[in-house]
């Protein structure tokens, strides 16, 4: 079975973390942690990074130090993670997703203008998938009205939109360094900003909210989403060759769109969209156009061939478990709808060969004439 997901990691990745394991550097208080920050908020163009234990951590975080209240809305993708809303409802706040745009696959920005109300009191703008947001519009929008942007760009580090890293736009950025990101630690996130009041906030919240005169006596309600020194140790080699990371990602996409351009009922999104936005497929994903054939089936036909795939995102307001806490959807998200029946992804990991790609993107061909596609 070729794997979805291959990670790589170096004979020196391996070498920095046994080095921080053989100081007894485990906990979260090891130098490893702040060289990581550092190095990390360097390259995305921030003031002030902390590490978290998830990338869910960086966004229940970044919902709680923006002080929401019952009633205040936040809008946020339909296609995307639960993680999103999930973080919005735990402040007691009512997530509003926004439907995607069918080709680019993210939000569509005219829609996030037409569902800013007064309760709308943050903007979630995230990347999916390959090609990055129109992030500098939406930050326009966000400054006209007072809102907060969080930029979640758990799926593009290393990736720049108009000249910047991802990241560098929100006025919190967050990121994932999960086992299938660019950068890995296993486990693990980074919440970044430029103000110093979030940078107090953001430790606290993910410290257990101590107390400062007495350590034992909380101020309020924190999580322990700490990081590790060893999971720090393991990433700081990864992110010197990000450059690389990203070069070989984008050769895997730019691969598999050249084997597979031509077949007319199956999309596979270009390299580049237009001249500031880049592909950096992150996941390759395909799109069936013919809606006899659905995603699912045409799974279970890869898998014959030895090939591991993955479903695209199911869209929030189809989720199980907002239906059980009753959460109203203001919708329509019919291009949201689509994706999720009909939308896949291939492997696409750094360990992926060539060779792998040609056999997959043949198989993918003798399965599309078999189905008629």
């Amino acid at each position: 079975m070729i794997p979805v997901n291959k990670f790589k990691l170096t004979t020196e990745d391996k070498k920095l973390a046994i080095k921080a394991l053989n100081k007894n550097w485990i906990s979260s208080a090891g130098p490893e942690v702040k060289l990581f920050e550092n190095k990390f908020k360097k390259l995305i163009g921030k003031k002030y990074c902390s590490s978290v234990s998830s990338g869910t951590a960086a966004l229940e975080i970044a919902l709680k130090i923006i002080n929401l209240k019952k009633g205040d809305e936040v809008i946020m993708p339909n296609f995307t993670i639960i993680s999103s809303a999930i973080a919005v409802i735990k402040q007691g706040a009512k997530p509003i997703p926004i439907d995607c745009d069918l080709y680019n696959w993210n939000m569509k920005i005219d829609l996030i203008e037409k569902n800013i109300n007064k309760k709308t009191k943050a903007i979630i703008a995230t990347h999916i998938y390959g090609y990055p947001i129109e992030i500098d519009k939406i930050k326009k929008i966000c400054k006209k009205k007072n809102i907060i942007l969080i930029e979640d760009a758990a799926e593009v580090l290393g990736h720049k939109y108009k000249g910047k890293h991802c990241g560098y736009f929100g006025d919190i950025s967050i990121f994932s360094l999960y086992a299938n990101k660019h950068i890995t630690t296993g486990e693990g996130g980074m919440i970044l900003t430029n103000n110093p009041k979030f940078k107090k906030k953001i430790f606290d919240y993910k410290n257990l909210c101590f107390g400062e005169k007495n350590r034992f006596n909380h101020y309020d309600i924190g999580w322990n989403y700490r990081y590790t020194n060893l999971q720090a140790a393991l990433g700081i080699n990864q992110l010197k060759r990000i450059k690389k990371i990203i070069k070989k990602k984008k050769d895997i996409g730019k691969y598999y769109y050249e084997n597979l351009k031509n077949l007319p009922n199956i999309y596979i999104q270009k390299p580049y969209l237009s001249k500031n936005i880049e592909n950096i497929y992150w996941v390759v994903g395909l799109l069936i156009k013919n809606k006899k054939i659905s995603a699912e089936k045409f799974r279970r036909e890869l898998k014959k061939y030895g090939v591991e795939t993955r479903a695209f995102f199911w869209p929030m307001h189809l989720q199980t478990a907002f239906k059980k806490i009753k959460i109203k959807f203001r919708g329509p998200y019919k291009n949201s709808e689509y994706l999720s029946k009909y939308g896949f992804y291939v492997p696409s990991g750094l360990e992926t060969t060539k060779k792998e790609v040609r056999f997959i993107a043949n198989s993918i061909k003798k399965i599309a004439n078999k189905l008629g596609l």
